[in-house]
């Protein structure tokens, strides 16, 4: 009877791996598919979203400019031109971009490592940190510039990097970070530092709307100073996912599971908070609290491209800067008299429906 059963365990064992195999490849090609088709979605946003504005400029003047800046013979420039889609919308598209992509692949990397499908960058109070950093700043009437650069971005990345730092050491148990605790240790960082944001507003009045402007996110006047400003922590960040994006995987398994198959979980998890952090904060610096980027992207994409960190990295950070030029194109564009919204709000706006729709959706399916 055993040996007469060998014959279909090896017959089952071909299917399971013929199967594995056609769902690899099925991945693979999706994958494939989503890539091309979000870069395409990128260079089209790009160029269309530097062509959209009060100023009515035509795409071979737009052409011409780049290409110019880019070391080529274009002729004569008009200079308003110039500085209009040079140095004030393209550097703002990228930049709305750069900071869609920190946050989305910093939720990718907050969800994975929490196992909480509601974990976003501002989970472990990072945002609440980097508003904290600006109210301080403009409370104390802290001007001028730092390596050309307004110190406000500067206070918010010594804020969110000192909550970063808080939340670390309350969540540390028996010299390991728990991420049941990490959680709780977020609540408190952010709730205290909220109480100390409110306090800065009622005894400074005249700085309150420039602490509220920070806090609702914008991109109002930012230019490549503030790209060359986020680009190291989000190559830093990026690094970092991309080097453990397979333990991320394993980690979803459990913390004993992890420790069976050689991940070194206490040190994997701080390099990837670390990481996460440091895209989180780098965005907020620039761009001041955007939310809902890092919670909605990364379930967006996981339809697409499955629950593989390698791939949901890379295509969430591609979604992340998609979604954001546009939330920031509408900011712009939406209001007739031409005033701007604050790109935090609109990004509420979008992704607090879903928000709602996950929730109900994972509770009628008893999920929580």
């Amino acid at each position: 009877m055993k040996e007469s059963s060998l014959p279909a365990d090896n017959l089952n064992r071909t299917v399971d791996l013929a199967e594995a195999r056609s769902r690899h490849n099925l991945g693979a090609r999706r994958f494939a598919v989503a890539c091309l088709v979000l870069g395409l979605g990128l260079v089209a946003s790009v160029v269309l979203a530097t062509g959209i504005g009060r100023m009515d400029v035509g795409w071979g003047a737009i052409a011409a400019v780049v290409l110019s800046k880019l070391g080529f013979h274009t002729g004569a420039l008009d200079r308003t031109t110039e500085v209009v889609i040079w140095g004030i919308r393209l550097s703002r598209v990228v930049l709305s971009g750069l900071v869609g992509a920190s946050l989305a692949t910093a939720g990718v990397i907050f969800q994975g490592l929490l196992l909480n499908p509601l974990a976003d960058p501002f989970t472990l109070g990072v945002s609440t940190g980097a508003a904290f950093g600006v109210a301080l700043l403009v409370m104390l009437g802290v001007g001028g510039s730092f390596l050309g650069l307004s110190p406000l971005p500067l206070g918010a990345l010594a804020g969110a990097l000192g909550a970063m730092a808080a939340v670390m050491l309350l969540s540390r148990e028996s010299g390991r970070i728990r991420k049941e605790t990490l959680i709780l240790a977020g609540i408190v960082v952010s709730t205290f530092l909220a109480a100390l944001i409110s306090l800065i507003k009622s005894l400074d009045e005249e700085s309150l709307s420039a602490i509220v402007f920070w806090i609702m996110g914008s991109f109002s006047g930012r230019g490549w100073i503030h790209v060359g400003f986020l680009l190291p922590y989000l190559a830093a960040g990026l690094a970092l996912g991309a080097v453990y994006h397979r333990e991320l995987d394993i980690l979803a398994l459990g913390e004993e599971q992890s420790h069976h198959l050689g991940v070194a979980v206490a040190a994997v998890r701080l390099k990837l908070l670390l990481g996460a952090s440091l895209l989180t904060a780098g965005a907020v610096s620039v761009s001041g609290v955007i939310g809902f980027v890092g919670l909605v992207v990364p379930h967006l994409v996981r339809v697409l491209a499955g629950p593989s960190h390698g791939r949901l990295l890379a295509l969430s950070a591609a979604a992340g800067a998609l979604i954001l030029i546009w939330a920031d194109v509408l900011a712009r564009t939406l209001l007739a008299s031409g005033q701007e919204l604050p790109v935090g709000v609109v990004s509420a706006l979008l992704g607090g429906p879903f928000f709602f729709y996950l929730l109900k959706s994972r509770r009628s399916r008893g999920m929580w």
